[in-house]
């Protein structure tokens, strides 16, 4: 099968049956699109469809490309993820993009939920409470991070040791301990939430060691960042991609 039979029986798989309305008035520029995204992309590496969905969505949230959100939400929904696996990849990105580009994208994969007849709010994640957020959270940033975790905490300034306890009640404890999407899948989004972010290397590289710990292979990593390339582009690919090999050196 070549590229274009891949990119049709791809793009149809996620969609339907219908046609990109860029076609009516851009026709070169979406087969130029779908020949590589759909075609190309779609075929590298060993990640399946909800897993690439996942990534797509997260990278759409964190460049804030609204209308192409809500057109995977429909295509992460036809492929099989949940509602809850769909949303719980949105509110991870709230520690790095923060709450009003969130929000931004939350609003946009409800409406998508609405459409399809989800009830909502959905069922609750939570699994932490205000007394344990801090030590649970912190028990997670030591299963991916080790020994660093305390280093870091001794090592922080006292007029910032208040941003170390945020980022263990509040990104660990309140996101990475909920329900509704495994450690492995959290933490291979995070690395491309950053990614995409663009001029966050030093902590796209503490979560390709992050990544490492909790059983993600370089593999696994490479095949992610190639499948946010046509969301993000090259120069932030390449930044990433420098980022792995840095801690993950080829033999």
């Amino acid at each position: 099968m070549n590229r274009i039979e891949k990119s049709q029986e791809t793009y149809k798989r996620l969609f339907g049956e219908g046609v990109p309305a860029a076609y009516a008035t851009d026709p070169e520029f979406q087969d130029i699109l779908s020949r590589f995204i759909f075609g190309e992309i779609f075929d590298q590496g060993t990640l399946d469809d909800k897993q690439r969905e996942l990534i797509t969505l997260v990278v759409l949230a964190t460049n804030q490309t609204l209308p192409q959100l809500k057109a995977h939400t429909r295509a992460a929904l036809n492929v099989g993820l949940t509602p809850t696996e769909i949303q719980e990849a949105i509110y991870q990105c709230a520690p790095y993009l923060g709450f009003p580009k969130t929000l931004n994208a939350i609003s946009e994969i409800n409406e998508v939920l609405k459409e399809r007849n989800v009830a909502l709010p959905l069922e609750s994640q939570k699994r932490v409470e205000e007394d344990n957020r801090f030590d649970k959270g912190l028990g997670i940033q030591k299963e991916i991070f080790g020994d660093i975790i305390e280093k870091n905490r001794e090592n922080a300034p006292s007029n910032q040791k208040h941003i170390q306890d945020y980022l263990s009640a509040f990104c660990f404890g309140d996101f990475y301990t909920r329900g509704g999407l495994d450690l492995k899948t959290r933490e291979l989004l995070t690395l491309c939430i950053l990614s995409a972010l663009g001029g966050a290397d030093s902590q796209v590289k503490a979560h390709v060691q992050g990544n490492i710990n909790v059983g993600n292979n370089k593999e696994t990593m490479i095949t992610a960042l190639t499948h946010c390339l046509p969301y993000m582009g090259f120069p932030r690919t390449l930044n990433a991609l420098a980022c792995v090999n840095e801690i993950i050196p080829e033999k």
